[in-house]
């Protein structure tokens, strides 16, 4: 699971198929049925060219992408969210960000041992709170997501749905980038034995992530630097 996992970080658009071939490489040798279990497991899906595969439940309602064209330019204009799969030596689990689009601040997070929804809902709830509310809302198609007590959520803060086009990674390609920063910088290094563990070191990375680590795309500030200053220019504005 692992090794699939950084493999799918590095080719999303790899089916099973060729992820048995690419685990062979590797020294892996695993019939295809099992890395179709796994990925199950794991909630990942090739981005591409997929047929029967794993799809929104079927009485949740899906939003249109209301991103494409949309100039980014401001702090709280634009939030997304998205789930990753969290390795660790004993086990797995799960985490959750949510992202402020133009400054790429981490505004919540949440670690799972399952992927129910509660504790997306959790980190959506935490990051209102602590954040305030944004115009738009984005994240893919997933269940967890789509379900009526996450948008019920949103919809009773009056914030706008934007959900991601089937298998276009693009669409929310910010905390997918995310996910490589923090699993290349913390948790593939790390190999965290337990979810506390995994909860202590995650919480010291965010607070490098925001508060240090410095962004080129962003020249060279850090996020909570660029969202906090752009906060108070607008209101001085």
């Amino acid at each position: 699971m692992r090794l699939l996992d950084e493999l799918h970080l590095e080719l999303p658009f790899y089916g099973s198929r060729r992820l048995v071939d690419a685990l062979a490489d590797r020294g892996q040798t695993v019939n295809r049925k099992r890395v179709q279990r796994l990925m199950r497991l794991m909630g990942i899906e090739a981005l591409q060219g997929r047929r029967n595969t794993s799809r929104p439940h079927p009485g949740h309602a899906i939003y249109p992408y209301l991103l494409r064209g949309l100039a980014m330019d401001r702090p709280n204009q634009v939030w997304c969210a998205d789930v990753t799969y969290v390795p660790m030596a004993q086990g797995f689990a799960y985490l959750v960000a949510i992202m402020d689009w133009y400054s790429r601040k981490v505004l919540a997070w949440k670690l799972s041992n399952t992927l129910a929804a509660d504790f997306c809902i959790s980190a959506l709830q935490e990051a209102l709170t602590t954040h305030g509310t944004p115009e738009i809302f984005n994240t893919d198609q997933g269940s967890q997501f789509t379900c009526p007590d996450f948008t019920g959520v949103l919809k009773n803060h009056e914030i706008a749905i934007s959900m991601d086009g089937r298998g276009r990674w693009m669409d929310n390609v910010f905390i997918e980038r995310l996910w490589k920063s923090v699993k290349y910088e913390d948790i593939y290094l790390k190999a965290y034995g337990s979810i506390p563990e995994a909860r202590a070191g995650l919480t010291r990375y965010f607070e490098f992530y925001n508060r240090v680590r410095r962004h080129q795309s962003l020249d060279r500030r850090t996020p909570d630097d660029v969202y906090y200053t752009s906060l108070l220019l607008a209101v001085a504005a």
